[in-house]
Order: C-alpha cells, then sequence, then structure tokens
C-alpha cells in the first residue's frame, strides 16, 4: 500500500523495517501521549494500553515509568504493542531505543531494530494477544484517523490475527476507490499505447478495460458493467485485481480501502457495516459479518495488452483520465521503485523461494481449493489441463500472455489458435469467448474466474496452494 493523497510525502523505514510515512508518524507524535492518550483511552491509568501508549510521550519520566511499569508486569501480549509503537517512533530516537530494549528483556529475543524480523518472529508464534489488544489499536490508529477506531473497539469477531492486521500508511480510503468512473470509447484512449497492461473485464455483452497504470493510484473501483454492479480490489504490493459481484443474495454492499494490510494484502471495508474484507477472497474476515457465511462471488477478469483487449473488443470502453483526481497516470509512474526490485514493502510470516517473490502467477481459488501456475510454465504450453477440487479444467494462454480458464468436463483439448478457434482430441472445433468455449453443437463450457497475482502474496494468503512450475 502506498502513501496516498491525504499523506503523501516521502517514506521513511524504522531501523531496516516496514515502510511508513513521515507525515503519519508526525500526526502520532503531534496527538499522542500523554494528553492524547488519556483523553481516547477510558481504562484507568494502571491499565497496559495507557503504559504502553506513554511509551511514545515526549516526557522522558512518563516514557520511563511507562518502561518500569511494563517490565514488572511483563504479558507476551505486549510484544505485538510495542512493535506497533517502535513503528511509529522516527529511527535514532532514545524512545525507539528504550522500546527495543523492553522488547528485548521481555521476549529474550535479541533481534536488531528491524520491525520486519520482530514481526516475523511474532507471527511464527501462537497468537499471544492481550486482552486489551484491541482497545489499544483502536486508540493508537485513531491519532491518525478516527475512522480506525470502529475496526478494533470494541474488539470485533474475527478469523484472521489481529496482529497480522497491519496499518498501510494511509488513511481510510486514502488512497481513493473509484466510483462509476467516465469511461471513453476505444478510439479516445489515444493515452494508452499497444503494449500497456489494461484489466478486461467482459459481461453480460460489455466490454470495459481498466488499466494499470490507472488502477495503480485507486486499487479499488465500484462499477456496473453489462448491469451487474462490481467491485475490482487491485492489490498493488500482491498484483492482484479480483471482481466481485457486489451482491450477495439480496444484500449490497459497496467497497473501500481500508487504510490497512493482512500479509502484505488489501484489507477492503464495505461502507455498510465498516466490516473488514478479504480482497483475495471476498469474504469478512474481521467485523459484524464475521460467521454469516456472506461470501462475494468471483467474476472473470483477464490481465492482458492493450492491442489485444482492443482487437478483440473494438467496442470497448476504457477508464478515462479524467479521474477527478490529480495523479501521474503516466505508464509505469504509481509504484515504480516497488515493481523494479524483488523487496517487499511489507512483511508476511514466512517466505517461500520456489519463485521469486513477485513472480506472477495464475491463481485461481476454487471450492476451498487454491492453486497457482507460475505464468512462464503457461506461456509454453498454450493449452494446458488440470484438476482443481475435482473439478476439471484447461487453460488458455494468447499471444500477449493473457490466460483464460474454463471448465474442460470430458472434454480433452489439443490445440488452439490461440485465438478464438480450439480443437479438442476428436478434431472437433470449439470458439472461445471471453463467458466460454462453446462447442460445435451449441454446448457451452464456462470460464472460470481466476486472477494474476504475485506468488508471494498469493501463498502468504494460501499457505497450502498448490504451485505448478
Amino acid at each position: 500500500m502506498r502513501t496516498g493523497p491525504i499523506l503523501a510525502g516521502d517514506g521513511k523505514r524504522t531501523g531496516t523495517g516496514t515502510k511508513i510515512p513521515v507525515l503519519a508518524t508526525l500526526i502520532l507524535l503531534a496527538c499522542a501521549p500523554p494528553d492524547g492518550w488519556a483523553q481516547t483511552d477510558k481504562t484507568d491509568d494502571a491499565s497496559p494500553t495507557a503504559a504502553v501508549g506513554d511509551l511514545a510521550s515526549p516526557d522522558r519520566k512518563v516514557h520511563r515509568a511507562a518502561a518500569r511499569k511494563l517490565e514488572a508486569n511483563w504479558h507476551p501480549g505486549f510484544a505485538p504493542m510495542l512493535v506497533e509503537i517502535f513503528m511509529l517512533v522516527p529511527p535514532g530516537d532514545a524512545r525507539g531505543q528504550n522500546v527495543l530494549r523492553l522488547l528485548r528483556k521481555g521476549t529474550g529475543q535479541n533481534l536488531p531494530a528491524d520491525t520486519d524480523r520482530w514481526w516475523r518472529w511474532i507471527w511464527n508464534r501462537e497468537e499471544q494477544l492481550h486482552p486489551e489488544y484491541a482497545t489499544f489499536k483502536a486508540t493508537l490508529y485513531s491519532f491518525i484517523d478516527k475512522r480506525f477506531a470502529r475496526y478494533f473497539n470494541p474488539s470485533p469477531p474475527r478469523t484472521i490475527r489481529l496482529d497480522e492486521v497491519i496499518w498501510g500508511g494511509v488513511k481510510k480510503d486514502g488512497i481513493p476507490p473509484l466510483e462509476y468512473p467516465e469511461m471513453i470509447s476505444a478510439a479516445e484512449a489515444d493515452y494508452l499505447k499497444n503494449n500497456h497492461i489494461v484489466f478486461g473485464v467482459y459481461l453480460n455483452g460489455e466490454a470495459k478495460a481498466y488499466p494499470k497504470r490507472i488502477l495503480a493510484w485507486h486499487e479499488l473501483f465500484n462499477d456496473r458493467v453489462g448491469g451487474i454492479d462490481v467491485t475490482c480490489a487491485y492489490c498493488t504490493l500482491c498484483g492482484a485485481a479480483v471482481l466481485y459481484d457486489q451482491k450477495v443474495g439480496d444484500q449490497q454492499f459497496s467497497f473501500g480501502t481500508s487504510g490497512f494490510l493482512y500479509r502484505s494484502n488489501k484489507l477492503m471495508y464495505d461502507r455498510q457495516t465498516n466490516t473488514l474484507w478479504s480482497a483475495l477472497e471476498g469474504v469478512p474476515v474481521m467485523g459484524s459479518l464475521v460467521g454469516t457465511g456472506l461470501q462475494l462471488n468471483r467474476l472473470p477478469i483477464v490481465t492482458t495488452r492493450w492491442k489485444e483487449w482492443r482487437r478483440r473488443h473494438p467496442e470497448t470502453k476504457v477508464l478515462s483520465l479524467d479521474t477527478g483526481h490529480e495523479r501521474d497516470y503516466g505508464e509505469g509512474a504509481a509504484y515504480r521503485e516497488y515493481f523494479a526490485t524483488d523487496r517487499l514493502m511489507f512483511p508476511t510470516p514466512f517466505q517461500d523461494k520456489r519463485l521469486k517473490n513477485k513472480q506472477e502467477v495464475l491463481a485461481l481459488l476454487l471450492d476451498g481449493e487454491a492453486v497457482a501456475w507460475d505464468t512462464r510454465f503457461l506461456r509454453k504450453r498454450r493449452v494446458h489441463q488440470d484438476r482443481v477440487a475435482g473439478q476439471e479444467l484447461v487453460i488458455l494462454t494468447d499471444k500477449s500472455g493473457a490466460n483464460r480458464v474454463y471448465d474442460a468436463t470430458g472434454i480433452t483439448f489439443t490445440r488452439w489458435d490461440r485465438n478464438s478457434r480450439v480443437r479438442d482430441k476428436s478434431g472437433r472445433q470449439w470458439e472461445a469467448t471471453e463467458t466460454a468455449l462453446v462447442g460445435p453443437d451449441g454446448e457451452k463450457l464456462i470460464r472460470l474466474a481466476a486472477h494474476r497475482a504475485f506468488w508471494f502474496g498469493w501463498r502468504a494468503q494460501f499457505p497450502n496452494t498448490r504451485l505448478v512450475k
């Protein structure tokens, strides 16, 4: 997650760990203890929440008294609290050194001043949270955005570890979603070059293209395509654009950017209940909707090149540069440094070196089974058949490298022209469309909802994923 329009500015690193915007730190230190914390925290002065907050106090006496109090009453659940304070204290500040000293003594771990290392150590242990941890997070992050408190206070039902919900460096909707954005014709989109990456959507006969160079600055859009209200969550950090139908049964949701991450993956929130949702799974993970069984329906989306999408869909609409926001929408302008290396901006609990962190995979989640195909593997196999959760499927990769996945129940496909014609082993010719494979007798094998992702992000969300490379 990147510094957005509210917390714009250069980033800094606490030690060698997670990147946090400078302005965010200044906001915290300007509003923080002793007075600010006491006004927000309704617990008594002896509470751990107040004591941990006092560690950020500019008053040395208050700071030292808090450290002594915490050391004398050490609880394993203090560790994530202290790391979150440490993330927001400027490098070299005496308060940070004292927090680090307390962390080392309390945990018995002599780790360096690297928040990523501390988080990995914490996340690879059994969750041991202090009873006031949710209150602490609500208090801490309300100094940055008062609306953040609603995510954590009172302690919400959840399906993920609370200490893995990490602030991404922006306020709520600080990276502004596109709301039913202006679209233009393909002929009018003279700002796009043939090789520019777009996310293509085709529903009920309507085609729309969302260029990566624009969506990277917004990370989420709410729109209507083919009469369906949809949300696309694009996590730039994990390289995944996932399209969802906003309607679940008789309930309609619209979504925004929460400002928080889980394992470097975007957490979105719904505007109806303020529940946090996984952008990769489309399920509520923290808030009032947890336990309801709600799950958003994934819809097909393809990552392709503008030339190829326009050739297939000359009638397509495409995002206008007139988004209502001032951004440098030049190709590669957003996240240039992040995409240029294999380094991560935020930590995950583990690393899997079978592929490089940001190697793209084609990702599919079907009936709880997760699979990732290395896109380099698929480029060498224009037709690839597989089975996921008992479902036979075929992956077709075109000349641009775009992948589409279809039901292949009972059919073995052998050849395709990387355009529209596919042949099965019986020699019958099928037509590959955006919605289905259409047989010579009119039979249809539907397209399945897969999408691209960076390997590290998919693996972090789905540790048991099968990898095909």
